[in-house]
C-alpha cells in the first residue's frame, strides 16, 4: 500500500490540481471555491478529492486518482481521511454506479432522488439528464 500524505490545498497550488485534472480526467474542474484535499506520496501529488458548498450542504464534486495509483488503496485512504476530519451528516456525492460500494464503505448511505435537499436534487437532475449514470448519496457516518 502507497503511504500518503493528506492535506487540504494551498489555494496558491491551484494550478497544480488544475494541470493534474487535464492530464488525466479532462472533464473535471477544480475551482478556488472548492474544499480540495490532496495526497502526496514520497515523489508527488498523486490523488485529490473536492467539495463545493451548496447553501448549507456539502457536495463531494470530485476525486481524482491518478492512473499509476489507481487500485492501491490511495482512494481509500483520502476518504479514510475525509471520515476522520471533515464529513459530516450534510455532506453528499452523486457517485459513478460503479463506485457505490466504495463510497458505502466510508459511510454513505444511497438515497432517493426526491430525498435530496432541493438545490442538490436540481443539480442531480441536471446531470443525470445528460446522460451521466450517478447515485445519489449521503454521509452518515462510520460503519461499524
Amino acid at each position: 500500500m502507497v503511504s500518503l500524505t493528506i492535506t487540504q490545498l494551498d489555494p496558491i497550488k491551484l494550478p497544480l490540481i488544475k494541470r493534474m485534472y487535464k492530464a488525466h480526467y479532462p472533464s473535471g474542474k477544480a475551482k478556488s471555491d472548492e474544499l480540495i484535499l490532496v495526497g502526496q506520496d514520497e515523489k508527488s501529488m498523486c490523488c485529490c478529492v473536492r467539495f463545493k458548498t451548496i447553501e448549507q450542504y456539502r457536495l463531494l464534486t470530485g476525486m481524482l486518482v491518478i492512473p499509476s495509483h489507481r487500485s492501491l488503496g490511495v482512494g481509500h485512504q483520502l476518504l479514510d481521511y475525509c471520515q476522520e476530519k471533515i464529513l459530516q451528516s450534510t455532506d453528499y456525492c452523486f457517485a459513478y454506479t460503479h463506485l457505490e460500494g466504495m463510497y458505502q464503505s466510508h459511510g454513505f448511505h444511497t438515497v432517493e432522488q426526491d430525498e435530496l435537499p432541493n438545490p442538490l436534487r436540481n443539480l442531480y437532475e441536471r446531470y443525470t439528464r445528460h446522460g451521466k449514470a450517478l447515485i445519489a448519496m449521503q454521509y452518515e457516518g462510520n460503519i461499524t
